[in-house]
């Protein structure tokens, strides 16, 4: 006889232990205890009462000395009920939330689950909730993503929709629901995004509000990225293509709707003067920190922020003083379209200490303090000598490049070694032969920053750029235009990468919260000094460099009686006009904007003065302003610089007699700007960039004038009012010119 077969008889024993009959009877006791654990749940959870969003609390916004700056948080909603509501925009919110609504009782279980499934495992929110779920959420529970919630909610669901109405359920949503914009429920949101009560709401726009609630922040359309709007639009026509599937809208209407754009923001009461604008920029960092938009809204925290309450009104009476008190915004359009920002930082603890966004929020919403629509021109010149610097970057003939460094400041110079023809025209188009990098700074000489840029290589550029603060953004292109400023920025970013210069390369990252605090939780303070990106000679070199702007270069009405280093800056068309500058202490950007009645931005030529508005002018004059009261009349503090770069004498700088200098001030000019300079690409036989680094040719050129004595100091502020004529002072970007004309000291960009 063979040996009994052992894994045949193992087998046997395994199929009866799980045979059909055994696992059928265990999913089945598994299901009947399941159901038993969930009926005891059903009986064991109440229906609550209304949670503390209806009875929400104030944010409370202080000082950085703890004075209450301001308090908000009152809940922006009107409830109102169905009958008060187009019958098709009830539809659309059902059509984008929930199409079998009026059918279900209550609880998707398989969206339920899958949410609270992601949620366990750690894949982050995730929808799937019905009306009457998200209607339990808003209205009895809290917005916490966990699992013992989402069972709550889906238990509270089944009994709401067993004792209360389908109208009263959808009511309930449609006015608890947040929308963006301060606005909780639909007749808030309706009279935010479109100026109208809800019974007057179209169609289109009820779908456009529906669509809002899946990601207020990033659907507002005013606000939203090019993604964002895209993504809103495709949310819109899902709506309104349920409502066809649904019957609730014919095809013809469908076919014939367009999508709504909705107004600007307003602000909400009480955001008057500055208030609004401090407010939303400490609302948008702590959303950057990682507190949603709707616990902000939700209300009860009281956030210090760092705004010195004294330098924060010193800003407003420089911008009010040294512009708003000389335009006639009312009377002038002109006068209207000139918008002024402007963001004050400690560099030592990078707190902000002062912000202007512009003439009120209620005035004009967007802020200009943090707005990045418009270029920061020859501001961004310093980078690149940064960048230079920090590189060990050499001259297309081989010597490194430092404030001593000889260039060609020919206007309309094609650029040597770039692959990208680039030829841009100095200010008043005026060659300025062979200069020095500091002179090409005092002056903001383009063609020497053009070729600088290509030396450097512009892939490291745009890096020490990023590495220092700025955004990337669509217009941040490595070309050797970028030299020029050519991509957009704010004050906030600008004063951010100057105050990273002026704390010697260490990074410092502009913070306005300094401590936020909930009964539920609290906000850790960010850090906002950095590592050290660029090295300290490269950071101080830079100073060394923008301190000759300061004494005897486009920023001379800057001075005062203090140590500066700064940067002005023009950009193409006199769109933008900007100064940027720092003592010791104290790191300032102010930038003026040219923006009509659309939103579209315009020329600034011809508004707060006479011809070009450039940053030497207004913008240094706010600046000089601003940082003299900031600093109780000046200050002692000097500039710890550890540079070898070697600064020679300018010698086109000649003194005077302050007797002979001029008592009036001529009006200014702008040049055409519109014939871009010549861009043929520069073949190997273009004559080096710059003279060999022996003592270079250097034959003082004369103005048509003789020059205003430039400051003996770094401490003596030159007198203001009566300002020298153009033709003689030293302009923004470059020495005095034919008659007193001025281009900008960004030119028209190559075709």
């Amino acid at each position: 006889m063979g040996r009994p077969d052992k894994s045949k008889a193992k087998k046997s024993g395994i199929r009866r232990l799980f045979t059909w009959k055994k696992l059928l009877g265990t999913f089945f006791v598994c299901c009947l205890i399941a159901m038993g654990a969930l009926y005891v749940v059903y009986l064991m959870v109440p229906v609550p009462t209304a949670n503390a969003e209806a009875t929400m609390q104030s944010n409370i916004y202080k000082y950085s000395n703890g004075k209450i700056l301001a308090r908000t948080g009152r809940i922006n909603r009107e409830i109102v009920g169905l009958e008060k509501i187009p019958r098709q925009v009830q539809q659309a919110f059902v059509a984008a939330e929930n199409k079998s609504f009026y059918k279900d009782n209550g609880v998707d279980i398989k969206g339920t689950v899958r949410a609270a499934w992601s949620t366990v495992t750690g894949k982050g929110k995730q929808g799937g909730s019905t009306i009457t779920q998200q209607y339990v959420k808003n209205f009895y529970l809290s917005q916490d993503q966990t699992a013992t919630r989402k069972l709550k909610e889906m238990v509270i669901a089944l009994k709401v929709d067993q004792q209360t109405a389908k109208n009263d359920i959808l009511a309930g949503y449609m006015n608890t629901s947040y929308y963006g914009r301060s606005a909780y429920g639909v007749q808030a949101a309706a009279r935010a995004y479109y100026g109208v009560d809800a019974d007057k709401l179209t169609t289109a726009q009820g779908a456009y509000l529906a669509s809002l609630l899946q990601a207020p922040n990033q659907y507002d359309w005013t606000s939203a990225s090019p993604t964002g709007r895209k993504l809103v639009e495709e949310r819109w026509n899902y709506v309104l293509d349920n409502m066809v599937e649904m019957e609730w809208l014919s095809p013809s209407e469908r076919a014939g709707m367009k999508f709504p754009v909705p107004q600007k923001p307003r602000p909400a009461p009480g955001m008057e003067g500055q208030t609004g604008y401090i407010v939303e920029a400490a609302n948008q960092e702590l959303v950057r920190r990682g507190v949603s938009e709707e616990d902000i809204k939700a209300g009860g925290w009281t956030i210090t922020l760092t705004i010195d309450e004294e330098k924060q009104k010193d800003l407003v009476k420089a911008v009010d003083e040294e512009l708003e008190a000389k335009l006639d915004r009312e009377g002038n359009p002109k006068h209207a379209t000139v918008q002024a920002g402007a963001t004050s930082v400690d560099p030592r603890t990078g707190g902000v200490v002062a912000l202007y966004g512009g003439a009120g929020a209620t005035e004009h919403w967007m802020s200009n303090a943090t707005r990045r629509d418009y270029q920061p021109a020859s501001t961004f010149k310093p980078i690149v000598l940064a960048s230079a610097v920090d590189n060990h970057s050499v001259t297309q003939d081989g010597r490194k490049i430092g404030l001593g460094t000889v260039y060609d400041g020919t206007s309309k110079r094609k650029v040597v070694g770039s692959d990208i023809p680039f030829a841009p025209e100095n200010e008043d188009d005026r060659d300025h032969g062979s200069v020095t990098v500091q002179t090409a700074t005092n002056k903001s000489i383009n063609s020497v920053y053009a070729q600088m840029i290509v030396d450097v290589g512009t892939d490291k550029v745009k890096k020490t750029a990023l590495d220092l603060g700025m955004k990337d953004g669509q217009d941040f292109g490595e070309t050797p235009a970028m030299s020029l400023g050519t991509m957009g920025a704010s004050t906030l970013d600008m004063a951010g990468v100057y105050a990273t210069l002026d704390n010697h390369g260490k990074r410092v990252t502009p913070t306005l919260v300094k401590a936020a605090a909930h009964k539920d939780r609290t906000v850790e303070p960010a850090d906002p000094i950095g590592d050290q990106v660029i090295s300290r000679e490269a950071a101080d070199t830079t100073t060394k460099a923008m301190m000759g702007v300061v004494q005897n270069g486009s920023g001379t009405r800057a001075a005062g009686d203090y140590q500066a280093a700064g940067k002005t800056g023009t950009s193409e068309n006199n769109r933008s006009a900007w100064f940027v500058g720092y003592t010791p202490e104290l790191v300032t950007a102010v930038g003026l904007f040219g923006e009509d009645p659309k939103g579209d931005q315009v020329t600034l030529t011809n508004t707060i003065n006479p011809g070009r508005a450039n940053g030497g002018r207004t913008p240094a004059r706010i600046w000089g302003d601003y940082t003299t009261r900031a600093l109780d009349g000046g200050s002692d503090a000097r500039f710890e610089l550890k540079t070898d770069s070697f600064v020679p004498v300018d010698p086109t700088w000649e003194p005077t007699d302050p007797a002979t200098e001029p008592t009036t001030e001529a009006p200014e000019t702008e040049a055409p700007t519109t014939t871009p300079p010549p861009t043929t690409p520069a073949t190997p036989s273009t004559p080096p960039t710059t003279t060999p680094a022996t003592t270079p040719p250097r034959t003082p050129q004369t103005p048509s004038t003789t020059p205003p004595k430039p400051p003996t100091s770094p401490t003596r502020k030159p007198t203001d009012e009566p300002s020298p004529p153009p033709s003689i002072e030293p302009p923004d970007g470059a020495t005095p010119g034919r008659g007193g004309q001025r281009t900008s000291d960004t030119p028209p960009l190559p075709q």
